[in-house]
């Protein structure tokens, strides 16, 4: 599977159309030049490649459908309707969601290693704020993620969510809290991100019980993904040394199988291999050098978001 498109900076699609070009050639220009924030701001509402991918899509069909000509802003339109139709899917999705096999963890998207080299996903939406936006309300996330990371007014969000301005600027209040409430202060130090994802990955691959203790916090919990597609733990691991025995017990059992190393929504971290293929992603919350969190994603088809499925030999 290839790595998609919109994590790629946007250079391929700085073609602009020539004033005296069709509308419609003009509105594809633009559409591919805004591209990556529609996808940002999709992705952002849903955590999932794949349906903001969809998403993506289907805004651009709405606008084909749609008299171009009569549309005052074009960029407004676009991500308001990215934003709608994100925020249906969203809604849709809680349904499917509380019926879920196991923890439900959303989808990495792989980021370029110097993060200069990515767009702006990985700032705005790194996978510890990804996390916790999974605890708010369709309303509430969509409110925060449109106002607080993508910069859009009450105005503009009133308008996609179909509420008030006065009522969007609660819902973002409401979120903000409930998202510095619960956001992890994890380290942001690439580096010391980096050396800790090291260590972990060498002692989880020796076996080494007393290393995982040393790097794991004692409240440390692991939260383990496989939608009933894979094994994995039907609930999360809690304390670091039923944290390390699960880890070490992996692999045990798993003895063929190994860590290559990734940066997953501007983080270091790790695909597991086995066989040649990409089975599982490990992302960490790291605070003051010890790991806080372990998120184990398993389920295959979350993989979307990754450059490839297949690991090189």
């Amino acid at each position: 599977m290839s790595r998609p498109p919109h994590m790629h900076r946007p250079e391929a699609h700085h073609t602009e159309a020539p004033a005296e070009a069709p509308p419609a050639s003009r509105a594809l220009a633009h559409f591919e030049e805004l591209r990556p924030r529609l996808f940002g701001v999709a992705y952002g509402l849903l955590g999932s490649v794949a349906e903001a991918e969809d998403v993506v899509q289907d805004a651009w069909i709405r606008l084909q459908r749609t008299d171009i000509d009569a549309i005052e802003d074009l960029t407004g339109w676009l991500v308001t309707a990215t934003s709608r139709l994100a925020l249906d899917v969203l809604r849709a999705a809680r349904t499917r969601r509380e019926a879920y096999v196991g923890p439900w963890l959303p989808e990495p998207v792989e980021t370029a290693p110097d993060p200069a080299d990515s767009v702006s996903l990985a700032d705005s939406m790194s996978w510890a704020m990804l996390v916790v936006l999974e605890t708010l309300s369709p309303a509430e996330r969509a409110a925060f993620v449109l106002h607080d990371v993508f910069g859009l007014t009450f105005d503009e969000v009133g308008a996609t969510l179909g509420r008030s301005p006065a009522a969007c600027r609660k819902l973002a209040s409401r979120a903000r809290e409930h998202v510095e409430q619960r956001k992890p202060r994890f380290d942001v130090d690439p580096e010391a991100h980096r050396a800790v994802v090291d260590a972990f990955s060498q002692a989880t691959r020796s076996g080494d019980l007393d290393g995982l203790l040393e790097l794991l916090d004692p409240d440390a919990v692991l939260t383990s993904d496989g939608g009933g597609l894979v094994r994995a733990a039907r609930n999360p691991v809690r304390g670091a040394d039923k944290v390390a025995r699960f880890l070490v017990g992996i692999n045990h059992k798993y003895t063929d199988r190994s860590h290559r190393p990734i940066v997953i929504n501007g983080s270091p971290a790790l695909i597991t291999v086995g066989g040649g293929v990409v089975d599982g992603v490990i992302a960490l919350g790291i605070e003051n050098g010890r790991i806080v969190t372990v998120d184990y994603l398993r389920n295959p088809q979350k993989f979307a978001g990754l450059r490839t499925t297949r690991a090189e030999q």
